[in-house]
């Protein structure tokens, strides 16, 4: 559906798109925590007209799963990635204390 007389979609262009971005934003959050990231410090925030992810996650695979979920839910929305992948593997040697 587009707006009389101005061929763009319904509600884009009046101050709307911030709304937009905030509602596809609370969308991921809903999503991260439903899944099998839900257990995850992940924060998305609008800061300077991008959407900013940060967070830890344990595993390089995880890190993935997040990278996808962000990309599907925030297409076409310019995107930072803060996303540490923690070490959690045991060492494989002995740790030398002084």
């Amino acid at each position: 559906m587009s707006e009389p007389g101005t061929g763009r979609p319904h509600g884009v262009g009046h101050g709307t798109a911030t709304e937009n971005v905030e509602y596809r934003i609370a969308h991921l959050r809903d999503r991260l925590a439903a899944g099998e990231l839900g257990e995850l410090g992940v924060r998305a925030e609008v800061r300077a007209g991008a959407v900013v992810v940060t967070g830890t996650v344990p595993s390089s695979e995880c890190r993935e799963t997040l990278l996808r979920t962000v990309r599907e839910e925030l297409t076409g929305i310019s995107v930072h990635m803060d996303v540490v992948v923690a070490e959690t593997s045991s060492p494989d040697h002995a740790e030398d204390l002084p």
